[in-house]
């Protein structure tokens, strides 16, 4: 019994060891020539002016992960109704279904995080 997960304790060493392995690799192939231009601060290509530490409320945060999620969410819209597209109406009864049930949970978490003020962009 414990040959036949052998296989699986070989994957897992091999798996914890890989990243410290090309970590380690990494650190010994680069290039070192560190100087005053590569220490320098780089953003836009302009040097910076002023406090670089700009502090940004949360809400902006949370309104763009909503978004995110909402738009990969109904991206998975599209492939389920190419698989669905040559159904007659009474297979597509199901898929109809499921899509509305799809739908309103979207529905749902989005009247949520309007309720919450997380769509508030004050």
């Amino acid at each position: 019994m414990l040959a036949e997960w052998s296989f699986v304790g070989v994957f897992l060493v091999i798996a914890l060891a890989f990243p410290p392995l090309g970590l380690v690799t990494a650190w010994l192939l680069r290039p070192k020539r560190p100087g005053p231009i590569k220490k320098s601060t780089y953003e836009c290509g302009l040097e910076t002016v002023g406090d670089t530490w700009v502090q940004f409320k949360v809400q902006y945060y949370i309104y763009a992960l909503i978004f995110v999620i909402f738009d990969i969410e109904i991206a998975f819209l599209l492939p389920w109704a190419v698989a669905h597209m040559g159904l007659s109406a009474a297979q597509g009864i199901l898929p109809l279904i499921e899509v509305v049930i799809f739908v309103g949970i979207l529905v749902a978490g989005l009247m949520y995080a309007w309720r919450k003020g997380a769509l508030e962009w004050i």
